[in-house]
């Protein structure tokens, strides 16, 4: 009897991969100034990539982010928090919205309500919600990648992700795992969290 759980993460499929790769090449002078924007800042960007991490059950990305968020100020204790969605005690006035936003749009799987989103724009402003909304779609495309590696992976150990595709799979695995396979060791007590929750 196989007790190993199913792989229940959310993974690229080869049209959502194209999609989203067409959609940043094409947006590549939009996801600069958005990385300028003084009214989100390295902090309040790393917290909004480990909320959407968090609900998304990236490995790479939380052990990832988790380190940058460290490094732009945000205590240990407060990432912690952020990758268990317990964001609210530490955030400030200004992010609170942003947070719940990214939290949301990772829930609804890219969904969001139109009642969230304009409520992100009365906070922020047009410019400033367009660019949060930006850096949770590149935190997702990381996500993304992420578990599709480990779901090739999954799959070898006979745990296949629904709808997944062996071949793209593989592919994907072998074009990623320079990348990934290094991370391995300081990516194992985010697994071990993973498994905990």
């Amino acid at each position: 009897m196989n007790s190993l759980p199913a792989f229940d993460r959310k993974i690229y499929t080869p049209r959502l991969l194209f999609h989203d790769l067409g959609f940043f090449l094409s947006h590549l002078r939009e996801i600069r100034g958005a990385m300028r924007n003084e009214q989100i800042g390295k902090a309040f960007m790393e917290k909004i990539m480990t909320v959407v991490t968090a609900v998304n059950g990236c490995v790479y990305c939380a052990w990832f982010h988790a380190r940058q968020s460290e490094a732009a100020g945000i205590s240990r204790e407060e990432v912690k928090d952020l990758l268990e969605l317990q964001f609210h005690a530490g955030a400030s006035e200004h992010e609170v919205m942003g947070l719940l936003y990214a939290q949301h749009y990772a829930e609804t799987d890219r969904h969001p309500d139109e009642e969230m989103t304009a409520k992100l724009i009365a906070s922020y402003g047009d410019r400033t919600a367009r660019d949060i909304i930006l850096m949770i779609r590149m935190i997702y495309f990381g996500n993304l990648s992420g578990n599709t590696f480990d779901a090739f992976l999954s799959r070898l150990r006979g745990q296949k992700a629904p709808h997944s595709n062996l071949l793209f799979e593989l592919i994907f695995f072998l074009f990623s795992a320079p990348i990934l396979l290094p991370t391995f060791p300081a990516v194992k007590p985010f697994r071990q969290r993973q498994v905990t929750h």
